[in-house]
């Protein structure tokens, strides 16, 4: 567990070098933000989260907690199941303030930045673009 990294993890630089590239600044782990997105577009209040998939329970809400319980084969199962629920409420609790005070929320799975970091990038572009033409 102490080797997980919260911040500044391989795939979260990914995205932040391909954002960067393509002429963006942000900021990173901005606390005064609900939910600390990983990164935060203050002007244009689009807030990017990258989501691990075991511990932000893509398993969970793409197939089920069935799937979920199959693939736990631990003692302490229960408190496990309870966790990744938690885990994913509390993200969609979060998404949910965010977009309620005006916030673009983009939620990216580590997977799926792994494979291909450019899509991501670009979705993150978009919305801050369109943002911007909104707001001149």
């Amino acid at each position: 567990m102490a080797a997980i990294r919260s911040t500044a993890n391989l795939t979260e630089t990914a995205l932040r070098k391909a954002i960067h590239r393509k002429g963006f600044r942000y900021r990173k782990n901005v606390s005064g933000v609900p939910g600390r997105p990983d990164l935060v577009f203050p002007r244009e209040k689009v807030a990017v989260f990258v989501d691990g998939d075991y511990w932000h329970g893509r398993l969970l809400r793409e197939r089920g907690l069935e799937a979920l319980e199959s693939t736990l084969r631990t003692p302490t199962r229960g408190y496990w199941l309870a966790k990744f629920q938690r885990n994913v409420a509390r993200d969609d609790y979060v998404t949910g303030i965010l977009k309620r005070q005006g916030w673009i929320v983009l939620r990216f799975w580590e997977s799926d930045i792994k494979r291909d970091v450019l899509p991501a990038a670009r979705r993150v572009a978009q919305a801050v673009r369109r943002r911007r033409r909104k707001l001149s």
